[in-house]
This record gives structure tokens, C-alpha cells and sequence, in this order.
């Protein structure tokens, strides 16, 4: 839905994101350092080795991305519902 067009990488695994609606904001990662894919982000440089994918999502390569939606419900403060609407419906089942 929204798309990352600028990034800063910060001290203490944090980047400052930009997007596509002109939002801002700050995304803390430090928890997610050391678990699984990112056990690589273990060594700080490779954090720093980031781009934005055709998708506007943050990459690190082909096996590590974070998508945008994501991130820009970090940075607002948002729930899933916030932003698609269509999570609000509850589901009857028989």
C-alpha cells in the first residue's frame, strides 16, 4: 500500500524512513536483531547494506526484506485495521 522512497540508517539498528504519503518517522529493528534471517545483523555493516526493493520495501538481499506496510504501521503508531479497513469485518463460520 505505501511505499519507502527515502531511508537513513541510524545509530542502535534504527532507520528513518520516508514515504511515499510523505509520513516520517523512525523504525526501531533492535528486536529483531540476532533471530533468524537477521542473525546477520549481528555485524552492524550489514545492516548499513540495505536499499529499497521494486516494491518499496527495505532489503538486504534476496532472503531478507521487511515490508513497507509494515514499517509504516510502526512508525504511526497503527494497527492492521488502521490502515485495511477490511481486517475490521469479522468472519461467521458455520
Amino acid at each position: 500500500m505505501h511505499k519507502i522512497i527515502h531511508f537513513n540508517v541510524l545509530q542502535d539498528y534504527k532507520i528513518k524512513l520516508k514515504f511515499d504519503d510523505g509520513q516520517q518517522g523512525i523504525a526501531d529493528l533492535s528486536h529483531l536483531v540476532g533471530k533468524g534471517v537477521f542473525a546477520c545483523w549481528d555485524d552492524y555493516n550489514t545492516l548499513q547494506n540495505v536499499k529499497i526493493g521494486s516494491s518499496g520495501e527495505l532489503m538486504w538481499s534476496d532472503q531478507i526484506d521487511i515490508c513497507p506496510d509494515s514499517l509504516y504501521l510502526k512508525i504511526t503508531n497503527q494497527k492492521p485495521e488502521d490502515l485495511f479497513p477490511n481486517l475490521k469485518h469479522k468472519v461467521a463460520y458455520a
